[in-house]
C-alpha cells in the first residue's frame, strides 16, 4: 500500500512516505506559500492509496491540503486526540483541545520508552510530560524564540526578526535579542525539568522536536533531537488505523 503522512503546522508542511515496515520515510518540509496543490504535485506521485494527516494549521490551510490531497489520494485518515489511545492517557477533561501534534509527539515518546518531557519548538513553544505508563501529566504553551522575535519586530520594527548569537550578557542589541528569546525559551524548559523531575521522583529524558529546536540544543546537552516525533506519532497512529 502506497501510504504517506503529513503533518500540517502553523507555518510549514512536513511530508514523508509510510515505509513497509511502518517507519517514517525521507521527511521533506513545504512552506505555506503558493498553492499547495502545485507544491504537492512536485513530491507526491499522482495517486496514493492513503493520505493519514495530523493538523494545527487554520481551517483556511487545512481544507486546502485536503481539497489538493482530494486529488492524489484515493483515501484521507484525519489524526485527531482521543481521551486515551496510542498508549498515552491525555490529562485534558477536553483531550479535543490539545493539539493533535502534542499527542502524537507524546504517543512517539512513549514508543521509545521511559518518561519523557517533549518539548515542541515551532510557532508556539509547548511543554508535556508523559511518565514511562503513558499518563500525561499536563504542560504548558507559550511564544517560540521566533514569534517572540517576530511579535517584537511587529511593535518596534528597528529590531530585527533575526540573527544575532547567544550570550548570557550580549553586548549589542542583535546579540541581546537573541539571549534575551532563546533565553526565555530555555529557562522555561529549564523549569519544567525541574518540576518534572520533583513530581516523578525522578528525571525524564528531555525530546526537542520541531523546526525551531536546532538553536537551543548546544544549550541543552542532556536533550535528545527528535526533529520528525509528530510524524513518527502519526505513523504509530496509522498502523492502529490500519488494523482490523
Amino acid at each position: 500500500m502506497d501510504a504517506w503522512l503529513f503533518d500540517l503546522g502553523n507555518t510549514r508542511l512536513k511530508i514523508a512516505p509510510l515505509t513497509a515496515g511502518g517507519g517514517v520515510g525521507e521527511v521533506r518540509a513545504l512552506p505555506h506559500t503558493g498553492d499547495p496543490a502545485a507544491a504537492l504535485a512536485a513530491h507526491l506521485p499522482a495517486r496514493i492509496d492513503v493520505a493519514y494527516v495530523a493538523s494545527v494549521a487554520g481551517e483556511a490551510a487545512r481544507v486546502a491540503l485536503l481539497d489538493a490531497l482530494g486529488r492524489h489520494a484515493r483515501r484521507i485518515g484525519l489524526a485527531r486526540t482521543p481521551a486515551h489511545g496510542l498508549g498515552v492517557r491525555v490529562a485534558y477533561a477536553q483531550p479535543q483541545r490539545l493539539g493533535v501534534d502534542r499527542f502524537l509527539a507524546m504517543a512517539a515518546a512513549r514508543a521509545r520508552g521511559g518518561d519523557a518531557l517533549v518539548c515542541g519548538v515551532g510557532t508556539a513553544l509547548t511543554i508535556d510530560l508523559v511518565d514511562a505508563a503513558g499518563r500525561h501529566h499536563g504542560g504548558c504553551i507559550a511564544p517560540s524564540p521566533t514569534l517572540m522575535r517576530e511579535a517584537l519586530h511587529e511593535r518596534a520594527p528597528h529590531l530585527p526578526p533575526a540573527g544575532g548569537t547567544f550570550a548570557p550578557f550580549a553586548a549589542d542589541t542583535l546579540d541581546g535579542l537573541a539571549a534575551g528569546c532563546d533565553g526565555a525559551a530555555l529557562a522555561l524548559i529549564r523549569e519544567r525539568q525541574r518540576d518534572a523531575a520533583m513530581r516523578l521522583g525522578r528525571p525524564p529524558a528531555l525530546l526537542l522536536h520541531g523546526g525551531g529546536a536546532a538553536p537551543l540544543l548546544p544549550h541543552l546537552p542532556e536533550a535528545r533531537h527528535a526533529p520528525h516525533l509528530v510524524l513518527e506519532g502519526l505513523a504509530i497512529w496509522a498502523a492502529v488505523e490500519q488494523s482490523p
